[in-house]
């Protein structure tokens, strides 16, 4: 275990703001998690959790301590008939995690490649792309609980997952560090490919309409997200800064009524799903530029840190949500919900 004091963070965080770390840990073995957390213990210092820095915003240096679970390990603990139960390491790559399964005919999480972000940090809101989500494969997770260093076991209704959403953002915000999770994949090669965009990119990727492979149905994936998506070389960001809203079927009916072309999700509940990107869109706000941040010119609900820009900074951008979600409050009675977590 190797404790540094004031960490530069800018490198782990994908936005490249630049914030520092009081003291910092990055750890790959239960042990080191462990020595850590005792250590903060001892020294009474706050533990923030960081995992692949890819879905946060850094508005200042951070007191106490910022610690990284690394932990690694892909391994097929059970195989029965076509199921398999996976247990893959907090420290995985997210993208990684799917290619390596994709190569060994393991599916599900096809439609999930090339999100960023490492295994860990996938429970905590639910990742999820072109109707599929993570608890459509998730099976468990295991943990150690911050304030005592105990071992922990939740299930799939224990993280009572929601739309980008788990009890680990709610009521268990920042008291588990995830080390494991389970996940119940198929050696059956059953797809989600209805969703819209994803459909339209298979059909022209496919003009006989065969059904796709794994392979073609995640470089469809992997095509589209980079289409809609910034070079991060280039433009740091954390993907989709806004949630897309849910507004009961009155609201919506009155929204749509002023805006036929709403595109707009009907949901199990009742409630309909507004696409973030088309009302930000619609309010003026797509390639807006404000020195070194901004709004993407391609995606109107990425915001952006332009690298070859001299000057932004966490808070800059995060005032500059603020506006936004002033602006497409006003224009349409809908309040978005920022996704990215922020420190």
């Amino acid at each position: 275990m190797n404790i540094l004091r004031d960490h530069d963070l800018r490198r782990l965080n994908s936005f490249g703001f630049a914030a520092r770390a009081e003291h910092f840990c990055r750890v790959s073995e239960l042990d080191e998690l462990r020595a850590a957390l005792a250590e903060a213990r001892r020294q009474h210092w706050a533990v923030t959790l960081l995992g692949g820095g890819s879905n946060l915003l850094l508005t200042r240096d951070l007191p106490g301590l910022v610690l990284q679970p690394a932990l690694p390990g892909i391994e097929l603990l059970e195989q029965r008939g076509e199921q398999l139960l996976l247990r893959v390491g907090a420290g995985e790559n997210w993208h990684a995690l799917v290619e390596h399964c994709i190569a060994r005919g393991w599916h599900g999480l096809e439609n999930l490649a090339l999100i960023p972000g490492s295994a860990g940090a996938a429970p905590i809101q639910n990742i999820g792309a072109y109707g599929v989500e993570l608890v459509d494969v998730f099976d468990s997770l295991e943990a150690i609980e911050i304030a005592s260093g105990a071992a922990a076991e939740f299930s799939r209704d224990e993280c009572r997952f929601g739309y980008r959403d788990s009890v680990f953002k709610g009521r268990l915000a920042g008291q588990f560090a995830i080390t494991a999770i389970r996940l119940r994949l198929s050696a059956r090669a059953e797809f989600e490919i209805g969703y819209g965009a994803l459909a339209e990119t298979l059909a022209r990727r496919l003009p006989d309409a065969a059904p796709p492979t794994a392979r073609q149905l995640a470089d469809a994936v992997i095509a589209l997200r980079r289409s809609k998506l910034p070079d991060p070389a280039r433009l740091g960001n954390a993907g989709s800064f806004f949630h897309n809203p849910l507004v009961d079927a009155a609201q919506f009916a009155a929204l749509r009524a002023q805006h036929p072309q709403l595109p707009h999700y009907p949901q199990a509940d009742g409630r309909v799903k507004l696409a973030a990107a088309w009302l930000v869109e619609r309010a003026g706000w797509k390639g807006y530029r404000e020195g070194a941040i901004g709004v993407h010119d391609r995606q109107a609900i990425v915001l952006v840190h332009d690298f070859t820009r001299a000057g932004g900074s966490g808070a800059q951008l995060l005032a500059l949500a603020e506006r936004i979600r002033a602006d497409v409050q006003r224009r349409f009675g809908v309040w978005l919900q920022i996704e990215p977590r922020l420190l």
